[in-house]
């Protein structure tokens, strides 16, 4: 897991923590919403939007908003993924939303690939 970018030692411990008996975890969408990144429709009328969801594992949460954010700021795939969500009209939330659910995904199967069966 620290082979990943931006993946320190706090943050892979707590990501091992959470989601300790990986076998209990479906797919990458029950990883997603054990971490709280899976994403809410929110529309009205409409306009079709989404939010991050309020619910799941707030530390395991905050262990893939840092990801995501030192990933933002020094990774060059996810720099140039940032601005093309913003080159499509979506606003920083949005944005770092989507990256959220990208690193949620990469470590859900981090995790899958090296748990004991």
């Amino acid at each position: 897991m620290l082979a990943e970018y931006s993946v320190g030692p706090v943050c892979a411990a707590q990501v091992l923590v959470s989601s300790a008996q990986a076998h209990r975890l479906r797919d990458e969408g029950s990883f997603a919403a054990l971490a709280g990144v899976s994403p809410i429709e929110a529309s009205s009328g409409p306009t079709r939007r989404h939010r991050l969801n309020r619910g799941g594992d707030r530390q395991l949460n905050w262990a893939i908003h840092m990801t995501a954010l030192t990933r933002i700021r020094n990774h060059p795939e996810t720099q140039a993924y940032y601005q093309r969500l913003q080159a499509r009209a979506k606003t920083k939330r949005e944005a770092i939303r989507c990256i959220k659910r990208v690193v949620a995904r990469r470590l859900y199967r981090t995790i899958t690939a090296n748990a004991p069966t």
